[in-house]
């Protein structure tokens, strides 16, 4: 008896020295590990799995009516602040994605020309020269550096959409094709404003894989894996119309350069419209 507990004890004396072998040990001088300090309860790996649902495949027979449509998203309403998240903006995730080569910018919103690396590098970095004086042989030189462009230097956001009515479901819907980081120019001498214009477009239905990957911040649950592809897919964005198709290719802008207020109602007529076609169709 007295032996078979002296093996039971030397089992049990065994296994805790085994595991307290394959647990590490941490000192103010161990390397910090990313399975030991994380930013919450658990490390969060569902977005790292998440996969994109394909879209629904449709026939051109189908689509009887369809409308394409421009919105501006402006990141200072209340509702897009997360596009301006400070840990990790909207358009840093597009930059460091077509510097990449995960995204392909494009040059306009019909997505036919691809830019070169040469052309993105110029759209994405500003150069300044600045004039250094030197006071050991009181000599003024210009020296010229290179920057990245600034985040918070972005504010709007144009979106390219298309409306069309499926008849097979008899359901309007509604599809992103582009979007695009808008960049305000100045005068360098004056400081006054210029013009704003795209960066570079990126085409959603392939960005969409991507999008998917990068965690948005969610203003209502820190715990749920809200990404960008939740946002756009969901819609959880404020926008205005700018323009829809027409025969001249006009913006509202153009139609009513000096009234702003004319154009805002212009935007809420074209909204109204695409309701009430969809509740046209139906008859009760």
């Amino acid at each position: 008896m007295k032996r078979v507990i002296a093996l039971f004890s030397f089992i049990c004396l065994v296994s805790v020295f085994q595991v307290d072998a394959q647990i590490p040990l941490i000192t103010e001088s161990s390397e910090p590990s990313e399975d030991v300090y994380i930013d919450g309860v658990v490390k969060k790996t569902m977005m790292v799995e998440n996969k994109v649902l394909p879209y629904e495949s449709l026939r051109e027979g189908d689509i009887p009516w369809e409308k394409r449509i421009w919105r501006i998203i402006d990141i200072r309403e209340k509702r897009n602040q997360p596009f301006a998240y400070p840990v990790k903006p909207f358009f840093t995730i597009l930059q460091e994605a077509v510097s990449s080569g995960e995204m392909v910018p494009f040059r306009e919103d019909d997505f036919s020309s691809m830019m070169d690396a040469a052309d993105l590098d110029g759209l994405l970095s500003t150069t300044d020269t600045t004039e250094v004086y030197d006071p050991d042989t009181y000599e003024t030189s210009i020296q010229i550096t290179e920057s990245s462009i600034n985040p918070e230097d972005i504010k709007r956001f144009r979106m390219k959409e298309i409306w069309f009515f499926d008849k097979e479901s008899s359901i309007m819907k509604v599809r992103i094709l582009g979007i695009a980081p808008i960049r305000e120019f100045y005068d360098e001498t004056t400081g006054a404003f210029k013009y704003q214009a795209p960066l570079f477009w990126i085409y959603y239905p392939e960005a969409r894989k991507v999008l998917a990957k990068h965690r948005a911040f969610n203003p209502f649950n820190d715990a749920a894996p809200l990404t960008w592809y939740d946002i756009f897919e969901g819609r959880q964005f404020s926008s205005y119309i700018i323009k829809k198709s027409n025969a001249l290719d006009l913006r509202l802008a153009d139609k009513y350069p000096d009234d702003n207020i004319q154009q805002l109602m212009e935007a809420e007529k074209i909204k109204s419209e695409l309701f009430n076609f969809e509740h046209d169709l139906w008859s009760y």
